[in-house]
């Protein structure tokens, strides 16, 4: 289920494209807490946590990766 975060980061980034550059800041702290949720949930044997964050991280990070595409967002920095 985890190969299905990248078509699902794609499909967000693509569904709110205007809102990618103002919200950066709030991808960077998405990512941020759950890659310690990630990796405190694998240190308490929580598996199910662990794969959650994983999900989250990857189609957040595909979406902070497509803020930064002039082209994507159609706007300039």
């Amino acid at each position: 289920m985890v190969v299905l975060a990248l078509p699902v980061g794609y499909l967000i980034s693509y569904m709110s494209r205007d809102e990618l550059v103002v919200g950066r800041k709030w991808f960077v702290l998405l990512l941020g807490v759950f890659a310690v949720l990630g990796v405190g949930s694998y240190v308490l044997g929580e598996h199910l946590l662990v794969w959650t964050s994983v999900f989250i991280f990857l189609t957040g990070g595909v979406s902070l990766w497509k803020s930064y595409d002039l082209v994507w967002t159609k706007k300039e920095l």
